[in-house]
């Protein structure tokens, strides 16, 4: 059964979830990695944060684990 990320989970839980994850994040220019906000902030209160649509980093995300 693949992974499944959602935009209830926060940007840290994400990035434990393969070394991949960092790379797709950046390809949105989210640099999460060194953010203090990633501990908490879900993934969709930062896609609003930054005026992204959550759905699209989710689709390029899950992408990572239908591999």
């Amino acid at each position: 059964m693949s992974e499944k990320v959602t935009k209830d989970m926060t940007f840290h839980q994400v990035l434990q979830m393969s070394p991949e994850v960092a790379k797709v994040l950046g390809s949105f220019n989210l640099g999460c990695v060194g953010c203090m906000g990633a501990m908490n902030e879900t993934l969709e209160q930062g896609a609003m944060a930054h005026g992204l649509d959550v759905n699209d980093i989710l689709k390029a995300l899950n992408a990572i684990f239908d591999k």
